[in-house]
């Protein structure tokens, strides 16, 4: 494999996820799912960040990045407050309460989008590739990206 092919598998693996990610009563969102898991996992590893940080370490644009917290707070999944060093900016971390949404999304497994990519309903097979995936996500958890800047 080189590092193409695993650029493409990971961008597979995102929609796939993406996919199985439930958004009944979410309604049609001016964010993408991708933006909003990637300011939320910089917002848990980043706590007491600020909009134009995250910006600056996700690359996405700062609106972008507004758009997104927004939605977090909606959501349940991040608290902001006012910086007590400059109240005219506020600080974005993760809220403690584990909300409905957050609880659902958690809850929901991805053997359906898995079984849709793979194009089987065959429980064996979409159960072998769960466990591959589960060994995987245990070698290359999120705290490896720290270990490649």
């Amino acid at each position: 494999m080189n590092g193409a092919e695993l650029f493409l598998l990971g961008r597979t693996l995102m929609k796939i996820g993406e996919e199985a990610i439930p958004a009944e009563g979410v309604g049609r969102r001016s964010t993408s799912t991708r933006s909003m898991l990637i300011v939320m996992l910089d917002v848990y590893a980043n706590p007491d960040t600020t909009v134009g940080e995250v910006a600056v370490r996700t690359g996405l644009p700062q609106s972008a990045v507004s758009a997104c917290v927004a939605r977090l707070k909606e959501a349940g999944s991040v608290l902001t407050v006012t910086d007590p060093a400059d109240r005219r900016r506020s600080l974005i971390r993760r809220d403690p309460e584990v909300t409905g949404r957050r609880a659902e999304v958690a809850a929901t497994p991805v053997d359906a989008a898995l079984g849709a990519a793979l194009g089987t309903e065959d429980e064996a097979e979409i159960a072998e590739t769960v466990a591959l995936l589960e060994r995987l996500a245990a070698r290359l958890s999120p705290d490896v990206l720290g270990r490649l800047r």
